[in-house]
């Protein structure tokens, strides 16, 4: 498994080193808006700790992190008007 390295680009966005609009900010997740959007609603929901993919997290995060990212998720989705029509 990679090191988690402190400078990549999300973790810049974390620190607001790197400017994003953002969507919604818990103390477990943060959802902003993709600078270069693939569809109409384009957003991306991270995890804050210091992980470098879905499996790094789902192996090394707490119960209350996963939960706390998964409820984002779905906040997310009710913010922006997307969870009757679905999403992914």
């Amino acid at each position: 498994m990679a090191n988690y390295d402190s400078n990549n680009i999300f973790a810049k966005i974390l620190r607001d080193e790197i400017p994003s609009k953002k969507v919604l900010e818990t103390d477990y997740a943060l959802a902003f808006h993709d600078i270069n959007p693939q569809a109409p609603v384009h957003v991306l929901v991270i995890p804050k700790g210091p992980y470098v993919s879905m499996d790094d997290f789902s192996s090394k995060a707490s119960s209350e992190e996963i939960v706390g990212l998964w409820r984002a998720v779905g906040e997310t989705a009710i913010r922006l008007g997307l969870a009757k029509g679905g999403y992914r």
